[in-house]
């Protein structure tokens, strides 16, 4: 294990840090590889109930290593020995998706490229008055990676996902809240705070029925009515058999706040 991704649980929280700040934390695959394995473990884990991704320092991730990249360690080789093994990583990005759990960037600083594309494929982005905003990939002839074309279209639609990528405007803090890019803007002071008040709550809700809702809004993005119909009906009725949602309907009746166990 290196020191370039710190991890933290606490309360059923898990904070993955991004931690090159001299680099304002570009990946590597080494800190990828990293990340994937922590994630493949925390979807697992019913003791982690919220997964939070992060840089250390003034930025969030400024996406690949463009020094790196200029030094050409990969010329010379074939398309195929340069695709597979990124594609491999990419996985970071399905997995923050399409976990059972409630995944949050928290962000302050540059926010670019692939970093950009790994804020996206989390749930929720809370950003600081300080978040830069930017595709960057055409700027290095790129044409971009880690999920972040199918995310941008998600959320902004096709055509403002291709001005986004064709153009590569940087977006302050404001734009990108009206663009619902981030969900939340903070002081920066309050950015940790505001993070974690959200986890903290997230961290002690119906985690099973949390799972659920998820699925069902993924499934909304690229399947039919009739399709996440079925779903919604076989994801409810399950959820009714949980102990958390009995707790919840006896709690309301008491006039109490429910007590989760995510069971």
């Amino acid at each position: 294990m290196t020191e370039e991704l710190l991890q933290h649980r606490e309360g059923g929280i898990l904070t993955l840090t991004m931690n090159r700040p001299e680099r304002l934390n570009a990946l590597t695959m080494e800190m990828l590889a990293e990340m994937e394995t922590a994630l493949d473990a925390a979807a697992l884990d019913d003791a982690v109930r919220v997964v939070v991704l992060t840089g250390t320092g003034r930025g969030f991730c400024a996406g690949g290593d463009v020094k790196s990249m200029a030094q050409g360690s990969e010329r010379g080789a074939s398309l195929e020995a340069r695709a597979l093994p990124l594609r491999r990583r990419m996985e970071v990005s399905r997995l923050l998706h399409d976990m059972d759990k409630p995944t949050i960037a928290m962000m302050r600083g540059p926010a670019a490229g692939a970093g950009l594309s790994l804020a996206l494929a989390c749930d929720l982005r809370i950003a600081s008055e300080t978040v830069a905003i930017t595709t960057a990939f055409a700027k290095v002839a790129l044409s971009g990676d880690f999920g972040g074309s199918w995310f941008l279209s998600q959320l902004v639609g096709s055509a403002k996902a291709k001005e986004l990528y064709l153009t590569s405007p940087k977006l302050d803090a404001a734009e990108a809240y009206r663009l619902g890019l981030v969900n939340r803007v903070v002081a920066d002071d309050d950015l940790e705070g505001a993070c974690g008040e959200l986890a903290s709550g997230l961290a002690q809700g119906p985690a099973v029925t949390l799972g659920y809702m998820k699925r069902n809004i993924n499934a909304a993005e690229t399947e039919s009515l009739e399709r996440v119909l079925d779903l919604e009906a076989t994801h409810h009725a399950r959820c009714g058999m949980t102990e958390d949602h009995l707790e919840a309907a006896t709690a309301f009746v008491e006039k109490r706040t429910p007590v989760f166990r995510g069971r």
